[in-house]
């Protein structure tokens, strides 16, 4: 653990010896139990009266670590502690999940009933019923368990102060997966709020696995004066294992392989007490559930599936089935990454490359759930040369190299929907809020212009839309900013929140009964009679009413697979930096790892073709084809990185020499295919990889003009600008898109200082095009070593990427014949 410095708590307990103390012992000796040292470290830095983050491996009790000090305080100041009365909120816990959700309330009332206090704990997320809304609202229980759009749903009642008045503590669940986003952003804002509320709140993020410990401290906790970090001290014992091939493909290509390792899998789940296997996408999970299901059918009624278009009700019978461990196998995505507590769960399987460190360390985390048990977790490469970054992978954890999470600075997208929120319940001062606003990490440099800016937007929609009377969304009397009517106020509590995806149906059998939802995008693709898979089963597609997908059960076997927006998962920079140190590795026959054992033979052919780049070397490949001249590159720094770099050099090249090109990508590389030859030896010497004017290069070499269309649509939802409808009556996803581009053009035109579209543009740079790590690859080519080879055929490295190019191109039969005949080909 590193040392965190005057911040980091490191002193014996020094708890005092009272009731409540020792009732809490005793609660822990009746269970065979004994409070780990960080425990009690985090018992009296409560008392103390701080704020911080308690850093623990998961399974190791910090729900405990956290949840028993208030719990502590309220026995110490009420000898009545066991009267049941109402007493108003006392604990406020902030999860990213619904099953956390489920899994908190769990442990938080075991603990509450075996101690004889009487405190409700609630659950308000968005599956809650409308009864438990209500109640919530009128009089909230002690302990209440939300998400952050539920948690903004509360300020937006009118009288929200109440609620939280008697507020003693928040706590944040999983800090680190909410740092880094807009969802992050809302948790700054309601704390800004109830912080005012209650100026003597401790505020307490929760997080196993983060890179920077010290900014995630500051973005929770504020100016608060006492705060600190405090890390177990404990170390998650990680058992990692490969799945190996017993045969690689010396030109291997991407996706194939996971399935075909089902039998290698099957010996894994079927020696092991429960198994979670992780997927990437929920397609994926829904091919493996019934590739399983075919292949070994005795599994069936012993195995689920598991992602967050499935039904709330699938989801909670499946979540307690595994508490329960009645359930040997459950498929399942990132809608089971975080810290839930299944203690039956022994072992983990992660099909695919997670991308990620801390990703792979939360999935790991799943299994051994308990403290001082083993982690076991499976890798299954989805192809071969997923097995260096399985590699990487074991070298990162074993060096304790984990990712950071930067916070999101200045969305105004959020700003003006939370300001929204706020006028929708009680109203807001606009000096008073100001002033709330800039204490936030996100808003302190949010500047008086930008603020009248956004309070104009506001009132009258901004220069472009002061015509229009539905943008004129609050008015301003005596200081005091509210909205303007009921419909713009029940149009706005349907619409908090800042996750984006295509517009959702649901799915139902034609005879009753829920299973989920499904994205617009995919099936409105389907006719009558047509057969798909969803939740785990094939149904067949009958019509779609009121938004509606009406289904029925269907005994055929084969159909479309149900697709989901956002399926790729970006490369980490910390992943990439490690993939390259794992080649040189190899290249100096210093790398022993099976994994990297296992696939010697592609990467001695990519020596013996080209060559295996060092880390301070950029390999540049030459190769002429029937199709044209190509040219790879591999800076291995991820698919988004690559995006950038691929326009960038194709633009600049293309000013020397008009010159059209066709790209491709991966996370280790990219092609530039031209029908001739490319200048690229002029372009070399003429800043081809100059970090020097880059953000306008990189304007000019894309269509940064479209992107910004399409991406304007998550800043017109989260903000407001659009409605995606009510419950049985959305907006189709085609009309979002044509609205918020329609938006878009009027401001581009009339509104061109308009604030919301230089964000953007900038959100474009940072997160689609990741401009800081594409300028950080530039300096790092810049100062290393250039390789350039001409293999004259495709190479290991290259064959990937050329495969990804012809997926667009080619039906799912053809393309695998294609690949054959060049694997064919290439092995000659």
């Amino acid at each position: 653990m590193k040392n965190y410095n005057s911040r980091l708590i490191e002193r014996e307990n020094t708890l005092p010896d009272n009731t409540a103390y020792q009732t809490m012992l005793d609660w822990f000796s009746s269970r065979g139990w004994k409070p780990f040292s960080y425990q009690e470290q985090m018992w009296q830095a409560y008392l103390d009266g701080f704020s911080g983050i308690l850093n623990a491996p998961t399974g190791t009790g910090k729900t405990l670590a956290v949840v028993i000090p208030p719990l502590m305080k309220w026995m110490h100041d009420h000898a009545d502690y066991r009267k049941r009365k109402p007493n108003g909120l006392k604990i406020l816990w902030i999860t990213p999940l619904r099953a956390l959700a489920r899994d908190t309330e769990k442990v938080i009332s075991t603990l509450l009933d075996e101690l004889g206090i009487p405190w409700e704990v609630l659950r308000r997320t968005g599956d809650a019923s409308a009864s438990v809304k209500q109640r919530i609202g009128k009089r909230p229980p002690e302990v209440l368990i939300t998400t952050p759009e539920s948690l903004h749903l509360m300020l937006a009642r009118k009288g929200h102060e109440m609620t939280f008045n008697t507020l003693k503590a928040v706590i944040v669940d999983e800090w680190h997966e909410l740092l880094g986003s807009k969802r992050g952003v809302q948790v700054e804002l309601a704390l800004s709020r109830i912080r005012q509320i209650r100026s003597d709140l401790k505020t307490w993020g929760l997080s196993a696995t983060i890179g920077n410990f010290e900014t995630a401290l500051e973005v929770l906790v504020g100016s608060a004066e006492k705060q600190m970090i405090i890390p177990s001290g404990m170390e998650k014992k990680i058992e990692v294992n490969s799945v190996i091939p017993d045969e690689i493909e010396k030109f291997p290509w991407a996706g194939h392989l996971g399935i075909h390792l089902l039998e290698k899998v099957y010996p894994v789940i079927k020696k092991s007490g429960t198994t979670l296997l992780f997927t990437n996408t929920r397609s994926q999970t829904e091919i493996w559930y019934n590739r399983i299901l075919e292949t070994y059918p005795e599994l069936a009624g012993r195995m689920a599936i598991h992602h967050g278009s499935i039904s709330s009700d699938i989801r909670g019978w499946v979540e307690d089935a595994l508490h329960a461990g009645s359930l040997q196998l459950v498929i399942c995505t990132s809608s089971l990454d975080l810290g839930v507590d299944f203690s039956p769960v022994d072992t983990v399987i992660q099909v695919g490359s997670p991308k990620g460190v801390d990703r792979f360390l939360q999935r790991a985390g799943r299994s051994g759930h308990q403290p001082g048990a083993v982690s076991r977790i499976w890798f299954v490469p989805t192809h071969a040369l997923e097995l260096l970054e399985a590699a990487a992978l074991k070298t990162a954890m074993a060096e304790g190299f984990i990712e950071s999470r930067e916070p999101v600075i200045n969305p105004l997208d959020v700003l003006v929907q939370y300001l929204l929120t706020l006028a929708t319940g009680d109203g807001f001062d606009q000096k008073r809020i100001y002033h709330e606003i800039r204490s936030t990490y996100a808003f302190k440099g949010l500047t008086e212009g930008e603020w009248e800016w956004v309070l104009k937007f506001l009132l009258t929609g901004g220069n472009a839309l002061k015509r229009y009377e539905d943008y004129s969304r609050v008015y301003e009397e005596n200081g005091l900013y509210q909205i303007s009517g009921r419909r713009i106020a029940k149009r706005h509590r349907m619409s908090i929140g800042t996750i984006v995806g295509d517009p959702s149906l649901q799915v139902k059998y034609i005879t009753g009964g829920y299973l989920g939802s499904i994205e617009e995008s995919f099936i409105s693709k389907m006719r009558k009679g047509d057969v798909f898979l969803f939740a785990g089963r094939y149904l067949e597609f009958i019509r779609i009413k009121d938004l509606t997908v009406y289904v029925r059960k269907t005994k055929k076997k084969k159909g479309a697979t149900s697709r989901w927006m956002g399926g790729r998962m970006a490369l980490s920079s910390r992943l990439s930096e490690m993939i390259r140190t794992t080649i040189r590795k190899a290249k100096d026959g210093i790398e022993d790892s099976i994994e990297v054992k296992t696939i010697q033979p592609i990467l001695d052919l990519q020596e013996k073709l080209s060559a295996l780049p060092r880390e301070n070397e950029l390999l540049i490949e030459k190769i002429q084809s029937k199709e044209g001249f190509h040219l790879f590159f591999y800076p291995f720094e991820g698919r988004l990185v690559h995006e950038g770099l691929a326009s960038l050099f194709a633009w600049r090249i293309s000013r020397i020499q008009p010159i059209s090109f066709s790209l491709a990508m991966n996370d280790y590389g990219f092609e530039l295919l031209s029908d001739r030859e490319a200048p690229l030896e002029e372009a070399i010497c003429n800043r081809l990889f100059s970090a020097d004017q880059l953000s306008g290069d990189i304007h000019s070499s894309i269509n940064s003009t479209e992107m910004a269309r399409r991406h304007f649509r998550e800043i017109a939802r989260i903000s407001g600008l659009v409605f995606q409808g009510y419950p049985g009556n959305s907006v189709s996803g085609k009309h979002l898109q044509a609205s918020s581009q329609m938006i878009f053009e009027v401001f581009q035109k009339h509104d061109p200082g308009n604030l919301l579209v230089k964000q953007t543009f900038r959100e474009i740079m940072n997160f689609q095009l990741k401009e800081t790590h594409l300028r950080r690859a530039l300096e790092r080519i810049n100062h290393g070593k250039l390789l350039v080879k001409e293999p004259g055929k495709a190479t290991p490295f290259a064959f990937p990427i050329m495969v990804d190019r012809l997926r667009d191109e080619l039906t799912s039969e053809k393309l695998y014949d294609r690949i054959r005949r060049m694997q064919r080909q290439l092995q000659k």
